[in-house]
């Protein structure tokens, strides 16, 4: 197949919507350090809209900026050590079990992720990647696999992976060891058969069976029988105890009794102010794919004061609150494509009935349903002639 090159943007290759450019920051596995996330915000203070726009990969957006900024943007961004090189920069497509090395999993995989990182970050297949194709490590609780990256690691315990390809596990049991150089000898293997396609699931049936075969030089076969992990989607909000430390020495203090926090803001866009009292904390943070902001490492006592001085300026604590399970893509005026002003809508929508929804609600300003959740959701659509309503069940 032959398919027109993706539009996704990135640092160096920004998107010109209808309020301006767009520069989407790939961080891999949702990290952030404390300093970089100041960063952005006063970029976008001085340069956007004002917010951090978190998006369903677990990446930020500024928005609308001026075209005489863009390079200025892109020169503080790098940095602040949150883009390689222009080369790299948008297929630098990375997710990783949130909460691993801190609550529950079968392995801790941020030391993996950052070894595939620096793979990443180098190899000369990268660039010929398309923006959309995703890699993913999962420490052993299906969250990952759920949102079915192109090419997934999936803990056995902490010496061993499976393998997953185009959302399937293909029967190789890798070393972790080995878990960085097979993804990219596969992602190579990829490029290879793809022909235009962006991701594994638009390969023909005879290309994939090639992608998968590149597999087979690493780890051992096994068995596929079984299925995979099915991954707990309680919201990741609300007050977490972490079990005792695996951290980084640079990540924690190491002391046990550590307090994991996770909230939401409404519609996932963060005012660069709330962004910049965020990042005071002083602590690490990761966002994840459902749009949530997780701070880590923290003391009781810190923990504490955080909700108190952070939930009145908007930072929502609260697992039941309505803006946990509703999102919006950008709608009119900021994307010429669509139909309404969905944002608005959707705030007005949540004013109206603040109860929470028994189901994710994702609106959308057109056919395209930007942003759409990776999990069963109602798709709120905008058309010429109104709103249609669309039961997506996955």
């Amino acid at each position: 197949m032959t398919r027109a090159s993706d539009r996704c943007p990135g640092v160096f290759s920004t998107h010109r919507a209808a309020d301006g450019r767009v520069a989407r920051i790939r961080l891999p596995g949702g990290r952030l350090r404390p300093d970089q996330l100041d960063v952005l915000a006063r970029l976008a203070d001085d340069h956007g809209d004002g917010h951090l726009e978190l998006t369903s990969r677990g990446n930020v957006q500024l928005r609308a900026l001026p075209d005489e900024a863009v390079d200025d943007v892109a020169v503080a961004i790098t940095a602040a050590e949150l883009v390689p090189s222009a080369d790299h920069d948008r297929t630098r497509n990375l997710v990783v079990s949130p909460l691993t090395g801190r609550i529950g999993g079968l392995a801790d995989v941020r030391p993996v992720a950052d070894a595939l990182d620096a793979s990443m970050s180098a190899h000369p297949v990268m660039p010929l990647l398309s923006g959309r194709f995703w890699f993913g490590l999962d420490d052993g609780r299906g969250d990952v696999l759920a949102l079915r990256p192109d090419l997934v690691a999936i803990a056995v315990d902490d010496r061993f992976a499976d393998l997953a390809i185009g959302g399937r596990p293909v029967g190789r049991r890798l070393q972790w060891a080995e878990v960085p150089e097979a993804l990219m000898s596969v992602a190579a293997a990829f490029v290879d058969v793809a022909d235009g396609a962006w991701r594994i699931a638009d390969l023909e049936a005879g290309a994939r069976v090639q992608v998968v075969e590149a597999a087979t030089g690493f780890g051992s076969g096994r068995d596929v029988a079984g299925s995979p992990p099915t991954p707990d989607r309680t919201p990741l909000v609300g007050w977490f105890d972490q079990d005792s430390p695996r951290h980084n020495s640079d990540e924690g203090n190491g002391d046990g009794g550590s307090v994991l926090l996770g909230a939401v803001v409404p519609l996932g866009r963060i005012p660069a102010r709330l962004a910049r009292f965020v990042a005071a904390v002083d602590h690490p943070v990761v966002i994840t794919p459902h749009r949530e902001i997780l701070l880590c490492d923290l003391t009781p006592g810190v923990a504490d004061t955080v909700i108190r001085v952070l939930a009145p300026m908007g930072l929502i604590f609260d697992a039941d609150s309505p803006w946990v399970t509703t999102t919006a893509c950008i709608g009119a005026p900021g994307c010429a494509k669509a139909f309404a002003d969905v944002r608005t809508d959707a705030v007005d929508a949540v004013h109206d009935d603040p109860l929470p929804a028994d189901r994710h609600r994702h609106w959308v300003g057109c056919d395209r349903a930007c942003g759409s959740p990776r999990e069963s959701h109602d798709l709120i659509r905008a058309t010429a002639d109104g709103y249609v309503h669309d039961s997506i069940d996955r």
